[in-house]
């Protein structure tokens, strides 16, 4: 059965706070009622701030979905100090004397960096390598080579230039590293940097703004919680298209039927196509206001050919 916290919390992660240490908090207002599993969508690091959406329940099940979104992050570099992990809590490895750029030269620096880029992921982060976290390695003093990889930047603006320190807002794909952006950012423009501080404002369709700041998750919070911040599993795709089906086909859903395009999209829907209302080829089946399931739709041409698969199944 659904449990009445299934779905998704906004929070505000505070500074020196981990991302493991806000659910924690969640954790602590459900105890002693029925378990709820908790858990998060994207690591914020403990120096940043931000939104970080928490994942309650069967909310759980969608964080692939979330995670995938693009984000928009407030970031500051420092130019002229070069850290092992990148940002303000690492080891000194370099100083360099920075320059008195002009705002014109930082700028087209950073019109370089628009795009579809190639970005090694930082040394101290939460990827495997070779079956082991990458933090874990280099703070045990290995070498940790990772392959770069393709992220999409899809815009940059500077805010401001009170040097060293260069504020900029960001608008990126999911995977993409501030702090790699940061650095091969200083370097481009001469003097290296870190990434001095970092905010994320939002995820997918996420606000902070909606957020509630990670201080006050407390046990005092909790009636207040459940009946006017937790989202439900269906409001936390609302990027995604959805097709309401019919109860009978719900609870064959729920059963481990995997129903043919043909009896989703029937009468004047059917002959519309299926173009209309889908998220890179995710949907939501949605019966009686509650959803279903989530469905991985292909399109093998532009009309008839439609192979679909059940990706995620909720209980009611």
């Amino acid at each position: 059965m659904g449990h009445a916290a299934d779905g998704i919390l906004l929070t505000d992660k505070g500074p020196g706070e981990t991302s493991y240490g806000v659910v924690k908090k969640v954790k602590t207002l459900f105890r002693g009622s029925d378990p709820v599993k908790v858990g998060h969508a994207g690591t914020l690091d403990p120096f940043a701030t931000g939104l970080l959406i928490i994942l309650l329940g069967q909310g759980t099940k969608l964080s692939q979905f979330i995670m995938s979104a693009e984000k928009v992050y407030l970031a500051t570099v420092e130019l002229g100090v070069e850290t092992d992990t990148l940002d303000p809590t690492g080891k000194v490895l370099r100083t360099s004397h920075v320059p008195d750029l002009r705002p014109e030269y930082i700028r087209e620096s950073v019109d370089r960096f628009v795009g579809k880029i190639r970005q090694v992921p930082p040394a101290y982060s939460a990827i495997r390598h070779k079956g082991t976290r990458a933090y874990k390695l280099a703070r045990s003093g290995q070498g940790v080579d990772l392959k770069a990889r393709e992220v999409t930047i899809y815009s940059l603006n500077i805010l401001s230039v009170n040097l060293p320190q260069i504020t900029m807002r960001i608008r990126c794909s999911s995977g993409t590293y501030i702090r790699s952006l940061a650095v091969d950012f200083g370097r481009d423009l001469g003097p290296g940097g870190h990434l001095q501080s970092l905010r994320r404002l939002k995820s997918g369709p996420f606000d902070v703004e909606d957020a509630l700041p990670s201080s006050e998750i407390t046990d005092k919070a909790r009636e207040g919680l459940l009946s006017k911040k937790v989202l439900t599993i269906r409001d936390a795709l609302l990027d995604m298209g959805e097709v309401v089906i019919n109860a009978t086909l719900a609870e064959k859903v729920r059963h481990g039927y995997q129903p043919v395009w043909e009896e989703l999209i029937v009468g004047p829907k059917r002959q519309t196509g299926i173009h209309s209302g889908l998220n890179d080829g995710w949907i939501k089946l949605v019966s009686n206001s509650k959803l279903v399931a989530i469905m991985k739709v292909n399109l093998e041409d532009e009309v008839s050919r439609v192979k679909t698969k059940i990706e995620r199944v909720f209980s009611a």
